[in-house]
């Protein structure tokens, strides 16, 4: 009796979880084209304020790569009403705090501040939207700045060239501006005129390319009519034209060789060009990395970490974009393992994706813990107001917060099979040996 009055608490919770993941919005656009997407949740004091350009590295013209991600930092130096140098001094001083990121897709520019400070953030959003100031300071001093990330991400950073695809996307995307970092070179952003960094901001930073989200402790009305005070009398920009170009597939099997200086143990990647994320074939692929490397239980780890002792990690993640994505799976050798030992052994899990049908069990841990997943997906306000400005841009339907598990729940053991069957073949990928400097020395 006290079993069943245990399992039967477990399961109320587990209920109650999933109710609670519900993320209820309201939407519209303003007149000169800025989305709106406004969340009410009045549980904590705090409120966050993002805005999602719909521009990232993709866009960048040949020869200026980096700019995006540039200006991911360029539009925190100040506006005609916001002195240079205290973006970040006067939020702080009101209790908030402030980040940016930027992708191949998007670049995203949130604050969170106690919710009587919300009008605060949307003055200081419309302001880097209506007029930041971008002068030769500013390039110059953010110049520096992204130089020094660089050098700490990628440059001096153990497997950097992964982390960040400097060394994979070249070689798996020929037409595609994918083939460039976010980060870009730095000799095309110091090649750069400051008329171009104006007219990339012109080009791309207009509210009709822009989607706002307000999220936590509001009361609809009021923001909204805050909303029109600071974004309504914004200038439309010009209609954006998105890149379209095509790759032809991969038909024959790339190899190449990446050197490190700041690491010791060479790993073998295998990398495939993968289908945009809005498509069901992109969440197949997410579950196919859960199966191979997601935890002590999973295959990879299982066999070449546990059983055969011939990695020291392993790893397979899908990296999901707009217009295509890539698929990446690799070991970190133990010891004097050959990388080609470790290459058969990958091959050999993708050989039993293919076919064999994964176990009844198998597929019911899948779908646990992609449950899991979905009820932890938005446990913050900062997380919620971020997934419905991605949901809106890039998959074009904001209410996929609420109705993505649907199409993991989906996704059958014959789709796993039919994935890893389509797109997981030897003809269709890069094979990347990943070495310390000091083995190029000595060939």
């Amino acid at each position: 009796m006290i079993k069943n009055l245990k399992m039967a608490a477990l399961a109320l919770v587990c209920s109650a979880a999933g109710i609670a993941q519900e993320v209820e919005f309201t939407e519209y656009n303003l007149d000169n084209g800025l989305h709106v997407i406004l969340h009410q949740d009045n549980t904590a004091p705090v409120a966050t304020v993002g805005v999602m350009y719909h521009v990232g590295a993709k866009d960048e013209q040949e020869g200026r790569s980096g700019f995006a991600h540039f200006f991911e930092h360029l539009l925190f130096e100040g506006t005609e009403n916001i002195e240079r140098g205290k973006w970040f001094d006067i939020v702080a001083a009101n209790g908030g705090s402030n980040n940016a990121n930027t992708t191949q897709d998007r670049t995203y520019y949130y604050e969170t501040f106690p919710s009587n400070n919300l009008e605060l953030g949307l003055w200081m959003e419309s302001e880097r939207m209506l007029h930041p100031v971008i002068n030769e300071v500013g390039v110059e001093t953010q110049n520096e700045v992204v130089k020094e990330e660089k050098r700490s991400r990628i440059d001096n950073a153990p497997y950097g060239k992964i982390i960040y695809s400097t060394g994979i996307n070249k070689y798996v995307f020929d037409k595609h501006p994918y083939k460039n970092s976010v980060i870009g070179t730095m000799e095309d952003l110091d090649a750069a005129e400051l008329d171009e960094f104006k007219a990339f901001f012109d080009k791309y930073y207009g509210p009709n390319n822009a989607t706002l989200v307000v999220a936590g402790d509001i009361e609809i009305d009021e923001t909204k009519e805050m909303i029109e005070k600071y974004f309504a009398e914004i200038p439309e920009g010009n209609e954006v034209e998105r890149v379209s170009i095509e790759e032809e597939p991969i038909t024959e099997t790339i190899t190449a060789t990446e050197y490190d200086s700041n690491i010791q143990i060479p790993a073998k990647l295998f990398v495939y060009r993968t289908p945009s994320m809005v498509e069901k074939d992109a969440y197949i692929l997410d579950m196919i990395s859960s199966i191979l490397t997601d935890g002590r239980s999973s295959r990879m780890y299982k066999k070449m970490v546990d059983e055969e002792k011939t990695a020291l990690q392993v790893l397979a993640f899908p990296r999901s974009q707009e217009d295509y994505g890539t698929y990446v799976m690799g070991a970190l050798a133990l010891g004097e393992t050959p990388l080609d030992t470790l290459a058969a052994s990958m091959d050999e899990e993708i050989d039993k994706l293919q076919n064999e049908l994964i176990s009844e069990k198998e597929y019911q841990k899948l779908q646990n813990k992609f449950e899991n997943r979905f009820v932890n997906s938005n446990s913050s306000i900062q997380g919620i107001a971020s997934s419905l400005a991605t949901y809106n841009v890039l998959y074009g339907d904001t209410d996929l917060i609420n109705e993505e598990i649907e199409i993991y729940r989906n996704i059958t053991r014959e789709d796993i099979k039919r994935v890893a069957n389509e797109y997981l073949n030897e003809n269709q990928r890069l094979e990347l040996d990943y070495l310390p400097e000091s083995e190029k020395e000595k060939e």
